[in-house]
């Protein structure tokens, strides 16, 4: 592939052009027979015996959700009723408990359905502020872990299967003889925890044994957060954002729009409310994001203005602008010259937000970065407005690299003689130079309690079963500061304890987690007896405890921050980037099938972490995608493959973690290739001067930015708010004046057209129904006096959605959760490469713009649920039909696997089940399968049915207590589970309600609304919202995105 010919096509392109993929830019005749191609390839079939059976292993715990029922003979089973049924549960009717999911030691509030005493779904806690009923791709996917087939069952002994008596036995002998060196020689390695109870265990582990000690490691670490607040004010500090208030926000490098950290969830929140528009083309009130980093991240696609620098660049970045500001501690140092360009006009409009702005500093970045980002934001007086900085949340907020380093030269020098390890997996992720396996293996007694059997458990004495979050009791602090109750919704699994029954086990006190947890709470509450069960129950209730959050801190910094925090150097030529994954994350969630087969926000890859380069540094290696390559750091090697990913910094290579493990699981071992090797203690995230040599192979790659075009028509309306200010009905427009792929000509065509001729105002637009059928944008009876499509008279209900393409931000979250909803199956690497993935709902990334800075759009796509459904007239059997309700249903048993739907539909949003995912004969777990979806079998088309068993559920609520559906009342997975609300369901029969009001909007357009689908799902057109100030940086010769420094 020509990097430097796809780089000349593009700026000879004139207007705006949308494209996925360099292969779509390139046009080979390869591509175009992709695109042209009924079926994938290979799809009748599945005759390799090895592919077979590694196909059935990679199904692992997904089979056991989904692969069991529907359409095939079921296996015998026996049933027994309840002998008294509990009151407070109805057979099929699901009951929801506050709880919370501990990730990186904050919790996230959680609403997790129980069918018949099985978690079968997860949600945000609506009632908390931390969540306001979103959650992350991780919580989501939790279900999938907990029933895991490759979860530890039992107490494992040297190998052996042992029990939890004998190994109680061996441990108060153990504590014994620490008893009488008052604890010297033990040592605890646990991850970050904010846990009360778990602060109060420690100090009583402490007062009995004080020589003891405790050490704390977290992979993907706040180190240089923790470090950077501390310098700036002066002791233990985190930082809570309220990003409601905010008009100009900068990251660097800082990806707060992905689901994956403390606070994350309501972060996206509050930045898309910062995005909502008014009619009549005011723009003015939308927030601005400024980005600089070296990858693409969510966040970076969803910038106004996006600088790619390198991550080593971004202290001398933040300091340059923190002397513009005139901040103390700022400095004027030399910079590229676009990132020289940057510095006064952002500063300027920093300036002009003053509290309504905010500096986000990235976790991975050094301490100097997280210091003057908060002196940035006391000079612009946001903090206690958008920044409110509290007390540290962590029971012990140290310094985990340190912590971790102590622990390995205390093992080295024969100072540790018992050791005992919580959740943690060190062997795998301690940086390399520490070579912590071999300093470990010269401890007498190891122990390791933790969900699998790892890396870490094969090189201790005695590996024990972890209880999961869902399965135990516990207590965590929010983001916000709160303290909630992890209330566990079902008995362990398996014979496991959770990590406060093993502490307090080591004390002598087999108490339960729950008798633990109450215990503080009633310490802390100072309250007993009735008085503390009422409060008690209303904490389980709500989710949250009645604890007062923290107060804000003063609103300025330290003097001498920057002393305390110096700045690093900027390298010189190429530097390895280091990052967690979107997915796999530090590897905690490798083995999980729905995250492996998550497509990643920005490369659209799965099943692979890769190399990735921008275009420009892959042309100079010579290395093209997939190509094998080995990569060299801190005197370690590796290999893995290429990806070149549009708008990454010049002389960066990104690889991330989690992958390339030994020890895992059918699902996640062998998968990708490990990253931890290279990770030295002096170089964590970044390192200079890597070698990259080619290997003169390649390798298959899962990507799916491919699969299921719609390429050759337009998709996507955007505009700049000065654009949408001069057209505000540039998205109907669009439509009228003609055009190729993706472009859009604000004001061609007018206003919105019904009858010929007759121009119409958005208020006049036809949304609802004419004769029975949805009226599209550029619907005429004149134009369209006959139709093959029936008329329907919809006197009930009339469902639709609306999705606002200003407020997704491209997380991911709906596609897990519409997997966890509707028992949607995982089909592996091999598989998602043929095209056979099971998405029902897709994030299409497109981009626009030049090779190397490419302005990034995201939109969702599930099915249309059209009036005038391609699908249904050529199905020969009926088994796709047209509702009373206008919903484009599927009827399984009637299917025989034609697939004519499927090459019918424009949009690309059916989905084949090419193989038989039953397994009869592995004894798998199918307890987190949802009851109200049927499981499909081998020869059946699915796809979004509108959550129809959450519309079929209301239906009978409101019949039983004789009223309405409301507006509202019915929420799809993917509605209730976004962060940012960018998607609305409900009822267009309704003038009021939120769907039609949407649907009013002048943003509003439908996807090839030229074929006269007449979809029932519409999308709400982007606006960016550019600082005219700003460097002239997009190709396309508009308002301005990117820039390459």
């Amino acid at each position: 592939m020509d990097l430097a010919a796809l780089r000349a096509k593009l700026a000879s392109h004139t207007g705006k052009r949308y494209w996925r993929s360099l292969e779509e830019v390139a046009d080979t005749p390869a591509f175009q027979q992709t695109l042209k191609r009924e079926f994938p390839s290979e799809a009748s079939v599945f005759t390799d015996p090895v592919g077979r059976r590694r196909f059935l292993q990679l199904m692992g715990a997904s089979l056991a959700l989904a692969g069991v029922t529907g359409c095939t003979r079921q296996p015998k089973e026996y049933i027994a009723p309840y002998a008294a049924q509990p009151p407070e549960r109805i057979p099929g009717i699901p009951t929801r408990y506050a709880t919370a999911m501990p990730f990186g030691g904050v919790g996230e509030p959680l609403l997790v359905e129980s069918n018949e005493g099985r978690p079968t779904k997860v949600e945000g806690n609506p009632r908390h502020p931390a969540s306001m009923g979103a959650s992350s791709i991780f919580a989501q996917a939790s279900i999938l872990t907990m029933y895991d087939p490759d979860r530890s069952r039992s107490v494992i002994n040297r190998g052996r299967a042992s029990g939890w008596k004998t190994f109680q036995t061996e441990m108060r002998r153990q504590m014994s003889l620490r008893e009488v060196e008052r604890g010297a020689g033990l040592r605890i390695l646990s991850e970050s925890t904010t846990s009360p109870t778990m602060a109060v265990w420690m100090g009583k582990l402490k007062a009995a044994l004080p020589e003891a000690k405790w050490h704390q490691w977290e992979p993907v670490g706040r180190d240089g957060a923790r470090a950077g607040l501390q310098a700036a004010f002066g002791g233990p500090t985190t930082l809570r954002y309220d990003l409601s208030k905010a008009k100009v926000i900068l990251s660097l490098d800082a990806d707060f729009l992905s689901t994956n950290g403390a606070g994350s969830v309501r972060m996206i929140r509050d930045f898309a409310a910062g995005r909502k528009l008014e009619e009549g083309g005011k723009a003015g009130g939308m927030n601005r994001l400024y980005v600089v980093e070296p990858g693409t991240t969510t966040t970076g696609s969803n910038a106004d203005h996006r600088l790619r620098l390198k991550a080593s660049a971004v202290p001398a970045f933040a300091a340059a602008l923190a002397a513009q500001l005139g901040v103390d501690g700022g400095e004027s140092v030399e910079l590229p010259e676009k990132a020289k360009a940057w510095i006064e006009p952002l500063a300027k409009d920093l300036e002009s937000a003053g509290a309504a702005a905010a500096v986000i500093a990235g976790d991975q970045q050094p301490a100097y970065v997280h210091a003057v980002a908060a002196a940035i934001n006391a000079r612009l007086g946001s903090l206690g407005s958008t920044v409110v900085p509290i007390d540290g949340l962590e029971v012990e907020p140290v310094d985990h690299l340190a912590s971790l380093r102590e622990l390995v030269e205390a093992m080295d020098g024969d100072a540790v003689s018992t050791l005992v390890i919580l959740g943690s997996n060190p062997v795998l992720t301690a940086p390399a130079d520490l070579q912590f396996a071999e300093a470990m293996g010269k401890v007498d007694f190891r122990v390791h309690l933790g969900l699998h059997d790892d890396e870490t458990a094969e090189l201790c004495h005695w590996h024990l079963p972890q209880s999961y979050y869902l399965e135990s009791w516990g207590d965590v602090r929010s983001a916000d500061g709160g303290t909630i109750i992890q209330q566990p919704l079902i008995e362990p699994l398996y014979d496991s304890k959770s990590e406060l029954e093993m502490v307090a086990m080591m004390l002598g006190d087999e108490r339960t987690a729950y008798d633990l947890v109450r215990e503080t709470t009633m310490a802390r509450w100072g309250s007993s007896g009735e008085a503390f069960e009422k409060v008690w129950r209303k904490a389980l209730h709500d989710g949250m405890t009645t604890d007062p959050l923290p107060a804000p801190k003063a609103t300025g910094v330290v003097a001498g921050w920057a002393s305390a925090a110096p700045r690093s150097a900027t390298s010189e030529g190429l530097e390895l980037v280091i990052r967690p994954d979107a997915s796999a994350w530090d590897g905690r969630y490798n083995n999980n099938g729905w995250l492996q087969e998550l497509p990643r926000p920005l490369s659209r890859l799965t099943w692979d972490n890769v190399v990735q380069l921008s275009p420009a540094t892959a042309e100079q290696l010579g290395v093209r995608n997939g190509e094998i390559i080995e990569l060299g750091a801190n005197g370690r090697k590796t290999r893995g493959p290429v990806w070149i990913v549009p708008g990454q910094s010049d002389d960066t290579a990104l690889v991330t973690l989690g992958y390339g493990r030994k020890r895992t699981g059918k699902v996640g071992t062998g998968v990708g290739f490990d990253v931890y090797p290279l990770r030295t203690s002096e170089a964590l995230w970044v390192s200079p001067g890597p070698t990259l040599s080619k290997r003169g192979a390649s390798m298959l790659m899962a990507s799916v930015q491919e699969h299921h075009s719609m390429e050759g028509r337009g998709l996507i309306q955007i505009a700049s708010a000065s654009e949408y200010s001069a057209h505000p009905t540039f998205a109907q427009a669009a439509h009228h004046g003609g055009g190729e792929h993706g472009e859009h000509q604000p004001g061609v065509g007018g206003p919105f057209v019904g009858k010929v001729g007759k121009p119409q105002t958005a208020e006049e637009a036809p949304l609802g129904f004419q004769k029975g059928r949805t009226q599209g944008v550029n619907y005429s009876e004149e134009a369209n006096p006959m139709s093959f499509y029936p008329e329907y008279d919809y006197t009930g209900h009339a469902w639709g959605m609306a999705i606002d393409l200003n407020a997704c931000v491209g997380c991911n979250a709906c596609m897990v959760a519409c997997q966890s909803e509707n028992n949607i199956a995982v089909v592996g690497k091999e598989q998602v490469s043929k095209g056979r993935e099971m998405h029902w709902i897709r994030i299409d990334r497109y981009f626009e713009g030049d090779l190397d800075d490419p302005e990034t759009v995201h939109q969702p796509v599930n099915c249309m649920q059209c009036e005038n459904a391609p699908c249904e007239p050529v199905c020969p059997v009926g088994a796709t039909v047209h509702s009373s309700e206008g919903t484009n249903d599927m009827v399984y048993n009637r299917c025989v696997g034609t697939r004519y739907c499927s090459n019918n539909c424009p949009y690309k949003v059916r989905r084949f089940n090419f193989l038989l995912y039953s397994d009869f004969e592995s004894d798998s777990l199918k307890l987190g399968r949802n009851p109200d979806v049927t499981v499909r079998s081998r020869g059946v088309m699915e796809k979004c049915t509108y959550c129809t068993q959450r519309i079929s559920q209301a239906r009978i609520v409101a019949a039983r207590e004789q009223r309405k559906i409301g507006d509202g009342e019915i929420v799809t997975a993917c509605q209730e589970v976004c962060p940012a609300g960018a998607i609305v369901f409900g009822d267009i029969n309704d003038d009021s309600s939120r769907v039609t009001q949407w649907k009013k909007s002048e943003r509003n357009y439908s996807l090839l609304a030229e074929l006269n689908t007449q979809p029932r799902t519409t999308y709400l057109a982007r606006v960016r919202n550019p600082n005219p100030e700003m460097p002239q940086t997009s190709s396309a010769g508009s308002e301005g995105h990117a820039a390459e420094a």
